[in-house]
């Protein structure tokens, strides 16, 4: 979760409302929906784990600027600018941890509709000039708050990929063209459990379309439901993909409902009014 998120397949407009308003407390009608504030034994373990390098975690990147959020990042949707980087020839290693998402890094080629795709773990030294140009769009800056010098994004992406595995940012390339910016995280053991009712093992999408010749053509929905679809072939302990764009972006919206996410409640973050959009393993075949 992170302030004033995204995920679009077409133009923004912030200042279109979303008239769907069901009882957050019904969420889509799903009777296993309840609230349960237990931690996970997953998270427990990742307290004691890390309690003892939080001094350490916290001197290791020094003059790297501010970016906001507290927790997975937030999806918006930008265009690329001009001069196209070089296609990603191969992934880094998995970063430490990883196992909390049973290993992004090797799920593998996906091929969709539009091409096959490729999530690519962030290398900074190769990437973070790409994603500060992405980012620097008026129209994803009025969503991820990103906007600025290369270390406000910077920042940011070392808090998704800090080692413990909760959040994997990745860039997504598809047919050797780097396009795209996600981050798949857990989203039980993020901020956002605060907020909804997490089941074990949800896993959560952030998704950010690069360039602007590639929104508004349903780009973003046929990779959402490849990705989507991919965490749960990948993951079997997982029973659904969870997403939180912000209410205002409508096509966010649309795009989530079109690659089968059911709209479930409007939720209140403290940064942001978001639609909980959940895919789930069991309607897979039928959404």
């Amino acid at each position: 979760m992170a302030p004033n998120d995204a995920s679009t397949d077409a133009g923004i407009d912030p200042a279109a409302p979303v008239s769907t308003d069901p009882d957050p407390g019904a969420l889509g009608g799903d009777s296993e929906d309840t609230l349960d504030l237990r931690l996970p034994p997953e998270l427990l373990a990742l307290i004691a784990a890390t309690e003892g390098a939080t001094e350490t975690a916290a001197n290791t990147d020094p003059g790297a600027g501010s970016a906001p959020g507290d927790g997975g990042g937030g999806p918006g949707d930008g265009g690329g600018g001009p001069g196209a980087p070089a296609p990603i020839q191969s992934a880094p290693s998995a970063p430490l941890g990883d196992d909390l998402l049973d290993r992004v890094v090797d799920w593998g080629p996906i091929t969709t509709s539009a091409g096959v795709l490729q999530l690519v773990p962030v290398c900074l030294e190769r990437d973070l000039p790409l994603i500060s140009r992405w980012m620097n769009d008026p129209a994803v800056a009025a969503f991820w708050e990103l906007a600025g010098p290369l270390g406000v994004v910077e920042q940011h992406v070392r808090s998704q990929s800090a080692g413990d595995g909760r959040s994997v940012p990745c860039v997504g390339v598809l047919d050797g063209t780097p396009m795209s910016y996600w981050e798949i995280y857990r989203a039980d053991l993020d901020p956002l459990a605060r907020h909804y009712p997490a089941r074990p093992h949800d896993t959560g999408i952030h998704l950010l379309i690069g360039d602007v010749v590639d929104r508004g053509r349903g780009l973003g929905s046929t990779l959402l439901r490849a990705v989507a679809d991919r965490a749960l072939d990948r993951r079997p302990a997982c029973a659904r993909v969870i997403a939180e764009p912000d209410l205002r972006n409508t096509p966010s919206v649309a795009a989530f409902l079109s690659a089968g996410f059911r709209f479930c409640a409007e939720v209140d973050l403290p940064d942001k009014r978001a639609a909980l959009m959940v895919r789930d393993r069991a309607l897979r075949d039928v959404l």
